[in-house]
């Protein structure tokens, strides 16, 4: 029973957090011309809240190794709801773009320390599946948490979303608080980050390229949809919905398939059908009958790498386990960031058609760095 409100919590928890970042991007239009700014300045909102979470994560990780991370994700949670309160009532664009700064930083010592907490507690033989519940819950916001937040910006303004988001984080830190209570704090306090910090980057370096073999395409998948395929927006809406469905069901279904056959078999083996599946998907990206299937492949195969491969990172780094985390989803805001600065480039030369191979390369890239395997520091100690 305990399992179960475990993974109920953090799924919710990392629920409500993808939500605050994948709702705002829709919310746009209507904060841009609540504020009287272009959209490209607009824009500045999710770009501070990326660059504040990639910088502070890892210090939340480290901190969390040392001292616990029930403190680290109530605080966070509180943050979280006087970050998104500051959000809905900004007198100014200025307190606007700080407070996504705020939110930056209540995210970044949340979500990589639920994952963290989640494989600490999870028995050994079901850490995989217990890693892939948290993670889908972050990825049904995907297509669940931000077209709700749209349809209530649609009866109550885009102001409620994130009212509504606080006075859920404000419970939910008061849940973790309490949830997080019966975890010995001495599991964690005598971790230390051992090693080279380089094998770590490394190993963390494989989700970079993972995402920008995800996002170089997803960012303009909008874009690229109606460009090739002339597709309304309910059938964009459509496709987007494929593609976050494959990807819960993919994060999902690796959990027990990492369980059953081990986290780095089926690491390598998703990032080569990762790999099959953009090349397959560029084949049939301008035929209107098979794309639908083919980005709800992609979205399985990708996420159910992205999910084994946390449970991977939590079997081979026990002692570091928060900092890794933490330095993993950097990784992942990195590869996003990159991702979406090569799929600019690659669309501006020679269009849309050629992104689903230029992500493919970077599946590749990702697969062959993925078989390195991690060797073991002799003494060397660091953050001690």
């Amino acid at each position: 029973m305990q399992g179960r409100v475990s993974l109920s919590v953090g799924c919710i928890t990392l629920f409500l957090m993808g939500t605050d970042l994948f709702v705002v991007s829709p919310l746009l239009p209507f904060i841009s011309k609540a504020y009287h700014v272009n959209p490209a300045m607009a824009g500045w909102m999710v770009t501070v809240f990326a660059v504040t979470y990639a910088f502070s994560a890892p210090f939340f990780g480290w901190l969390s190794d040392k001292k616990g991370r029930r403190a680290f994700i109530t605080f966070g949670l509180l943050l979280f709801t006087i970050s998104n309160a500051l959000t809905a009532f900004a007198p100014s664009f200025l307190w606007l773009i700080i407070s996504r700064i705020l939110a930056g930083l209540s995210v970044a010592s949340i979500t990589p320390l639920i994952y963290a907490v989640i494989g600490d507690i999870a028995p050994p033989d079901r850490r995989g599946t217990w890693l892939s519940i948290v993670v889908s819950g972050h990825l049904t916001a995907l297509w669940a948490g931000a077209p709700f937040g749209t349809l209530l910006e649609h009866f109550l303004g885009w102001r409620s979303v994130f009212v509504v988001m606080a006075i859920i984080g404000a419970i939910l830190a008061v849940v973790n608080f309490k949830t997080w209570k019966s975890i010995p704090i001495g599991d964690t306090t005598t971790k230390r980050l051992e090693g080279n910090i380089l094998r770590i980057l490394g190993s963390v370096s494989v989700t970079t390229l993972w995402a920008i073999s995800m996002y170089a395409l997803y960012v303009y998948l909008g874009a690229a949809l109606y460009s090739e395929n002339r597709f309304s927006s309910s059938e964009i809406a459509l496709a987007v919905t494929f593609y976050g469905v494959g990807a819960v069901l993919g994060s999902l279904s690796s959990g027990q398939l990492t369980d059953k056959f081990g986290e780095r078999e089926i690491s390598k083996t998703t990032l080569i059908f990762l790999t099959l599946s953009l090349i397959c998907l560029g084949v049939f990206f301008s035929s209107a009958d098979w794309i639908y299937f083919f980005l709800f492949i992609w979205a399985l195969v990708g996420y159910a790498g992205f999910t084994s491969y946390q449970a991977r990172l939590a079997v081979e780094y026990p002692r570091e386990r928060g900092i890794v985390m933490a330095w993993n989803n950097t990784a992942l805001y990195i590869g996003i960031t990159i991702g979406s600065m090569i799929g600019g480039y690659v669309i501006s030369i020679w269009g849309y058609s050629l992104l689903p191979y230029v992500c493919s390369i970077a599946a590749i890239a990702s697969f062959v760095l993925s078989t390195k395997k991690v060797e073991k520091p002799k003494n060397n100690r660091l953050f001690q």
